[in-house]
């Protein structure tokens, strides 16, 4: 794909256009910027590949490759530039899409795109970044905007308390979050695409389901080439409460007149929260 740079890190290809578009951004033109990752790690980090030595780089012993990202974890300069990780989860189970197998999940909101371009060359975020070299086998990262939210404007007293759907909270089954990664065929993949939720809705309400944020990919500026539309992230209060949903009659039906004819291709994932303020950054 023209702007792809396969001469960068080593979990992707950066697209040189985006990372453009991102610098180059009008200070008026500029704002918030929801970065989507996507993580798959490698078994073991390989310090070595990045020619750091495990001594040096991670303390001794053998590291994971989540053990290697969670060092990475750059917290701090993150909040020195006014950035904010606002969702990090655990993927439960993959049920789409089939390599690469995807283990966490985070959206990390950035004040402005440049922000997140100038990060990359701060001494401090450099230090980190040997870390997610080493343990990162391969990921997505993609700049997305918030799209509107279709409950938004619907009666607040549809939605069912959690307490009161068929499928509660537990402790042994807590909540978890769909997400989809989607690109749409072209066409009329709007229309079946809206069809598909109208159905799905009536199904998935009762259920508790909440939509925690519905985002519009405007670039990924690390991936393996494809290029995405949307990323979707929906709140249910347990896996239970999901996979009522999903296994419904009438969903089915709609996701094999609908939704299959919308989608070209997807990851969807169960996701466990160890973060989630996601529908909190989405404020005014």
């Amino acid at each position: 794909m023209a702007g792809m740079d396969t001469g960068g890190p080593t979990y992707g290809q950066v697209d040189r256009d985006y990372a453009l578009r991102l610098a180059t951004t009008s200070p008026e033109d500029d704002g918030p910027i929801w970065m989507v990752n996507l993580m798959h790690y490698r078994a073991v980090a390989d310090y070595a590949g990045v020619g750091v030595g495990v001594g040096a780089g991670a303390g001794a012993g053998v590291v994971s490759g989540r053990e290697a990202d969670d060092r990475y974890a750059p917290l701090e300069v993150l909040a020195d530039i006014g950035a904010d990780p606002v969702f990090v989860a655990d993927v439960d189970t993959q049920l789409l899409g089939d390599t690469p197998q995807w283990d966490r999940v985070g959206v990390v909101k950035y004040p402005t795109r440049r922000s997140f371009i100038e990060m990359q060359s701060r001494p401090d975020f450099q230090a980190k970044h040997v870390h997610k070299q080493a343990g990162m086998a391969s990921t997505i990262v993609a700049g997305c905007q918030p799209i509107p939210d279709p409950s938004a404007s619907e009666d607040p007293s549809r939605f069912p308390d959690w307490s009161e759907v068929p499928h509660p909270p537990a402790d042994d089954d807590g909540p978890v979050t769909l997400m989809h990664l989607i690109r749409f065929h072209p066409g009329g993949a709007a229309s079946d695409m809206a069809e598909y939720q109208n159905h799905a809705g009536a199904v998935a309400v009762p259920h508790g389901v909440r939509i925690s944020g519905w985002f519009g990919v405007e670039g990924t500026i690390v991936g393996d080439g494809r290029e995405w539309h949307q990323a979707r992230f929906n709140a249910f209060p347990s896996k239970a409460a999901f996979l009522a949903v999903a296994l419904d009659p009438a969903r089915l039906q709609a996701q094999q007149e609908h939704r299959e004819r919308a989608i070209a291709d997807t990851y969807t994932m169960i996701l466990r929260p160890t973060i989630d303020r996601l529908a909190e950054s989405l404020a005014p």
